[in-house]
């Protein structure tokens, strides 16, 4: 029997992609499903959100500990692991009789993200045969939008039109990791001859990278919080706000969004990263400004707009970030320098689900949106001012 055709460099390039691609899936298919666990279970915005956020403190535990696997025993074998978590997540939630599955799901997909986000970042950059070094960090951006549009979308269609709602996106979910690990499997074994035992690390940056990587990592955050807001609290919002209860809109609703980053991302591949990063914080500044106005005046409309706008901001911040940190930093130090800043991250956008449920709950939503929007204002200043910084000092040089 003649053994399976490997794939090449290309093969590698896509199948990467691809499990980007699953990431941002696993993440946003509960998305649309929490008001439906919430009514199921009487849950409130605080447990929701907590919810939401333990995925982020998993990876707040794995990123430090295992962000360096990838420079030791190669691309592949780290994303393998990694996807195959993610489809022990999707089970616990096909399964889950109550809500300490949905904390079970979403610590193994915490965890494996990030295991697989670093290095399949790493293996986009490294396996781009294309004379653009830009198309890595842009294709990076659109992956990340499929799969969290087709979640979206497809969790809220499931929930409003097929029988047994929380189920069918999982096991979709499970089938997709099962097709991404056999094309990994074919790809071409990256791992490097190791000189030294692997033993954890602490995650270090390199002296000369520490603008850059301020610059890089408050870009990405500020997108991952404006995707915190999203994620947790979106459907809730939408559908306080606004007194719909169509989980079909809400998923279609939520999707433009995503569908925005994709679109947006399309275009990126020929725009200089610290350009992208700029549009994208005033972009950032835009759509917050929207989300506090949809709060205020519960018109489907606005919320449009916000996702719309939103979206594009993310777009623009998440390609630009990746950008700058990947032109800066040496090979030899990309995976754990990547890692290091999903990290700083998602520390971030754990902070900002779990602080606007907390709100939501002692107050009301409205508050807690109008504080998160004040505080992501705030960032982005302090991001103009870094860039500014930043851009007199390459002048100069």
């Amino acid at each position: 029997m003649p053994a399976p055709r490997r794939l090449g460099r290309t093969g590698a390039f896509w199948a990467s992609a691809s499990v980007l691609a699953l990431v941002l899936w696993s993440s946003g298919a509960p998305s649309v499903l929490y008001p439906i666990y919430a009514e199921k279970w009487g849950l409130n915005s605080a447990v929701i959100t907590l919810v939401f956020a333990s995925y982020q403190l998993a990876l707040i535990v794995v990123l430090p500990l295992f962000g360096n696997l990838s420079d030791q025993f190669g691309r592949r074998l780290v994303m393998i692991w990694g996807v195959g978590l993610i489809a022990a997540s999707a089970i616990a939630f096909a399964i889950a009789p109550n809500v300490a599955f949905l904390f079970l799901g979403r610590v193994l997909q915490g965890a494996g993200s990030g295991l697989a986000m670093g290095a399949a970042t790493a293996s986009l950059v490294e396996n781009n045969t294309t004379g653009n070094p830009r198309l890595a960090s842009s294709l990076a951006t659109v992956s990340t939008a499929a799969g969290l549009t087709l979640a979206l979308v497809l969790s809220g269609v499931f929930a409003r039109f097929a029988p047994m709602p929380l189920l069918w996106s999982y096991l979709l979910l499970v089938a997709l990791t099962v097709i991404t690990v056999i094309a990994l499997a074919l790809t071409p074994d990256d791992r490097p001859v190791q000189t030294e035992k692997w033993r954890p690390r602490a995650l270090r940056l390199l002296p000369e990278l520490r603008l850059s990587f301020s610059i890089a990592t408050l870009s990405v955050s500020i997108a991952y919080c404006a995707g915190a807001i999203f994620l947790s609290l979106g459907a809730h919002m939408i559908g306080q706000f606004s007194g719909t209860t169509d989980t079909a809109l809400v998923g279609v609703l939520l999707g433009c969004s995503s569908a925005a980053i994709g679109v947006t991302g399309l275009f990126l591949a020929r725009v200089r990263p610290h350009v992208s990063l700029l549009v994208g914080t005033l972009l950032t500044i835009i759509s917050l400004a929207l989300m506090a106005a949809a709060a205020a005046f519960g018109s489907i409309g606005i919320f449009l707009a916000w996702c719309i706008v939103g979206g594009a901001a993310y777009s623009f911040a998440f390609t630009g970030g990746l950008g700058v940190i990947s032109q800066a930093t040496p090979v030899r130090h990309r995976g754990s320098t990547l890692s290091l800043l999903y990290l700083v991250a998602y520390v971030l956008q754990a902070a900002t689900a779990i602080g606007m449920g907390a709100l939501a709950t002692a107050s009301t939503l409205g508050t807690a949106v109008g504080v998160a929007a004040a505080a992501l204002v705030g960032l982005c200043l302090v991001l103009l001012a870094l860039s500014f910084v930043d851009a007199r000092a390459r002048r100069g040089r």
